[in-house]
């Protein structure tokens, strides 16, 4: 897809693009999506890290207790009627 819209940035920022893009032998616009993908992997990272502090206090600690085979067994029980 191809977006064509002006941008408005500071002539400091618009001459830091420049020089980034000169240095990596890249075009701007090159540099930009790259940097906008960084940012978009950056916010899913968040975004999980975030889910996963949500689960784990909801957990109350208790998945550091938890014994795999004795969960397994438990299992087994109930569905074969141990």
């Amino acid at each position: 897809m191809t977006i064509r819209k002006n941008f408005l940035m500071e002539e400091k920022m618009a001459e830091d693009l420049e020089k980034m893009a000169k240095e990596e032998g890249k075009t701007q616009t090159q540099i930009t999506h790259e940097a906008l993908e960084i940012y978009m992997q950056n916010k899913k990272r968040e975004k999980r890290l975030t889910a996963l502090e949500r689960l784990r206090g909801s957990l109350n600690g208790k998945i550091g207790d938890i014994d795999i085979k004795e969960a397994r067994g438990e299992y087994l029980a109930k569905k074969y009627g141990y």
